[in-house]
């Protein structure tokens, strides 16, 4: 498995065991990836590029991780809130991969405005994630 990897299961394990987020979202409002038919809001993990960020002495990699909130039309509050929540629960976390270590999980960014193509809301956050 690869650090990317190991990060994306350990992220969708901590929202899924988030009980405020998922009463947000519903019990099925959270996705490793983009569904076709996914029920609004919802949460889904859009993206992960992984960097090399080995020193002379470890190995280790960057990852800038990309979720997505999406909420119904009007929805632009709820996508701020659940984002919100997302934020809380990810920032600064310590979670567990399985074979890698994580060094450090922070908040990058979040760009929240209207979906034109699906008549939405939709909340872009980037993590960026150091792992050795």
């Amino acid at each position: 498995m690869s650090a990317a990897s190991a990060l994306q299961k350990a992220i969708f394990a901590a929202l899924s065991g988030d009980a405020a987020l998922t009463a947000m979202v519903g019990a099925d409002g959270i996705h490793d990836h983009m569904q076709t038919r996914s029920h609004r809001p919802c949460i889904f993990i859009a993206a992960i590029e992984s960097l090399d960020a080995s020193t002379a002495s470890e190995a280790g990699e960057e990852h800038l991780l990309t979720l997505q909130v999406l909420a119904a039309e009007g929805g632009n509050r709820a996508a701020q809130e659940i984002a919100a929540r997302v934020r809380a629960v990810l920032d600064d976390a310590d979670l567990a991969l399985d074979g890698f270590a994580l060094v450090s999980l922070l908040h990058r960014r979040t760009r929240t405005g209207r979906d034109a193509r699906t008549r939405g809301h939709v909340a872009d956050m980037v993590f960026r994630a150091v792992t050795e």
